[in-house]
C-alpha cells in the first residue's frame, strides 16, 4: 500500500472534527430554539371595560384567525399537491432509499436523511443501471464541481431496464442544457 506525501493537500473536515460540518447542501443543521422576549413595558395597556373597540366577543375574535389559518393551510397543501402533480415525475424506491425527480428538482433519500437539489444548482444528471445485478445509480453533478449519488435496488432486471427511459423523459421535461 502506498501513501501519498503531498503537502499541497488540505485536510477535509468531517463531522467528527467539525460539529458544524454539513456534508450535503440539501441538509440543514438543526435550528436553535429561540427564547421569547419579554413584552416591553412601553406598550400601552388597554382596559377591556373602558375601551369601546374591545367590546366585541373575544372568543369569536380568537376563533376566526385560527379557522382562517387552518383553511389557508389546507388550501396551500392542496395547491402544493396540484403543483407537484403538474408534469412528469420519476420516483423509485427500495427498502432503504428513494430517488425522486420532479418539477422541484431531484431528491435523494436514504433511511432518515434527505438531500434536495434544485434545478438551478444542478449542472448534470447521470444515470448508471448496473450491468450485472439490479442496482440503479443516479448521480447529480452540481455546478460547484461536487457530485452526489444515490442507489436503488430494482425488484427485477426488467424493471431496471425500464427506469432509464422513464428518467430520460422526466429530465427532458425539466432539465435545460446550457
Amino acid at each position: 500500500m502506498e501513501q501519498s506525501i503531498d503537502s499541497n493537500k488540505k485536510p477535509e473536515f468531517a463531522a467528527g472534527t467539525d460539529p458544524a460540518f454539513i456534508p450535503l447542501p440539501g441538509l440543514a443543521a438543526p435550528a436553535a430554539t429561540r427564547k421569547t422576549e419579554p413584552e416591553s413595558e412601553a406598550a400601552p395597556e388597554t382596559d377591556p371595560e373602558t375601551d369601546p373597540e374591545l367590546d366585541e366577543a373575544p372568543e369569536a375574535a380568537a376563533e376566526a384567525p385560527d379557522a382562517d389559518a387552518e383553511a389557508d393551510a389546507v388550501a396551500d397543501a392542496e395547491g402544493e399537491a396540484e403543483d407537484a402533480e403538474d408534469g412528469p415525475v420519476f420516483e423509485i424506491s427500495d427498502r432503504r432509499g428513494s430517488i425522486r425527480v420532479a418539477r422541484e428538482g431531484v431528491r435523494f433519500t436514504l433511511d432518515d436523511q434527505e438531500a434536495d437539489f434544485d434545478w438551478s444548482e444542478i449542472g448534470a444528471v447521470e444515470m448508471n443501471p448496473a450491468r450485472f445485478g439490479r442496482r440503479f445509480t443516479v448521480t447529480v453533478h452540481l455546478s460547484s464541481r461536487r457530485w452526489f449519488n444515490a442507489e436503488v435496488e430494482a425488484a427485477s432486471r426488467a424493471q431496471l431496464k425500464e427506469w432509464p427511459a422513464e428518467l430520460d423523459a422526466v429530465l427532458d421535461a425539466y432539465f435545460e442544457e446550457s
